[in-house]
């Protein structure tokens, strides 16, 4: 999409959370940066040239990309470990699984181009079980920033936190939505948009679409919640049980299966603790095609014109069952 005076400049989130990981490297000198031949697509280039003895590219090699990782952390470093979302959760996610969560290593794995953001490329590089696969296990917090701010803010809390962090970025330009100075907290959602009709949550690439489709309700006379969910573990619990109470209905979307993501955890909230009618959009279960990040969105449904029709639906559900 181009700039246009009626349409918002979009972001790429990797450069917000490179200028972040630079700044913070100046004042922390345990700061350091592994990936997987991935200098140019991690954005690590200006961290290289400043700190060439800090950047350790271990190859194609994701298994040992999350060892080297665990190891420095071991030694009392603090390294962020960065690759193409696809390899470093599906290829290593054994390393991922003993390495660092078991092993509670303060190692910060920030999976980059995640969702289908690598759409051309097809099947092989969509990162859409990310989600599923991470957020099972323990000790992992699971973040998804929807915008540049939300993923600058993360990566200072994630530098904070004392453990490890799964942070999936995507390559897609996305729009601002929080404020500067926005300061990220560990599993609480978002308020964007007030609302009594329906919520809708999301996070990622898929938040501002969130807020388009309620535009569009809005100018049909129905307001909807709209939740910024970037924490997928731990979920927040309280938002959504209010947003089940309060509105009746929950409407989610994910750049991810509609198995084991985003929409599953807050079923998993909304069935144990509020039942109300829902929806989960993403990808149904099928490998997507090959196509731009754009295009395979609106191919599974989840264009802000459809997302609104979704909503519709959920609240005709919920006025049918309380009739």
């Amino acid at each position: 999409m181009s700039e246009t005076m009626n349409s918002p400049k979009l972001n790429d989130c990797r450069d917000a959370f490179t200028a972040t990981l630079e700044r913070l490297a100046e004042s922390d000198d345990r700061i350091v940066a592994v990936c997987n031949d991935s200098v140019g697509s991690s954005k690590l280039g200006g961290f290289k040239a400043k700190w060439p003895e800090r950047l350790i590219n271990v190859g194609i090699a994701e298994q040992n990309m999350v060892g080297v990782g665990a190891g420095l952390a071991n030694g009392g470093l603090l390294p962020f470990v960065c690759g193409a979302a696809p390899f470093l959760t599906g290829r290593a996610l054994e390393q991922i699984k003993a390495d660092i969560a078991y092993s509670n290593a303060n190692v910060k794995l920030v999976g980059i181009s995640s969702g289908m953001a690598y759409g051309e490329l097809g099947p092989t590089h969509h990162s859409i079980e990310d989600f599923a696969w991470m957020r099972v296990l323990p000790n992992l917090p699971v973040i998804a920033p929807c915008d540049a701010i939300e993923t600058a803010a993360a990566v200072e809390w994630a530098a904070r936190y004392p453990g490890p962090v799964f942070l999936r970025l995507s390559r897609v330009g996305v729009p601002d939505l929080l404020s500067q100075g926005h300061r990220f907290e560990l599993g609480r959602a978002n308020l964007l948009r007030g609302g009594h009709d329906v919520t809708l949550i999301a996070n990622g690439t898929l938040t501002h679409r969130m807020m388009k489709a309620a535009e569009i309700l809005a100018g049909q006379g129905i307001e909807a919640r709209v939740l910024n969910m970037a924490t997928v573990r731990p979920i927040d619990v309280e938002a959504i049980v209010s947003a089940a109470r309060e509105t009746g209905a929950i409407l989610t979307a994910e750049e991810h299966s509609t198995f084991g993501g985003l929409g599953s955890a807050i079923a998993e909230v909304v069935v144990a603790e509020a039942p109300v009618p829902m929806k989960i959009l993403g990808v149904p279960g099928v490998f997507a095609p090959t196509g731009s990040a754009e295009f395979l969105l609106d191919e599974f449904g989840m264009a802000p014109a459809e997302v609104a029709d979704a909503a519709r639906t959920l609240i005709n559900r919920k006025a049918a069952r309380a009739a």
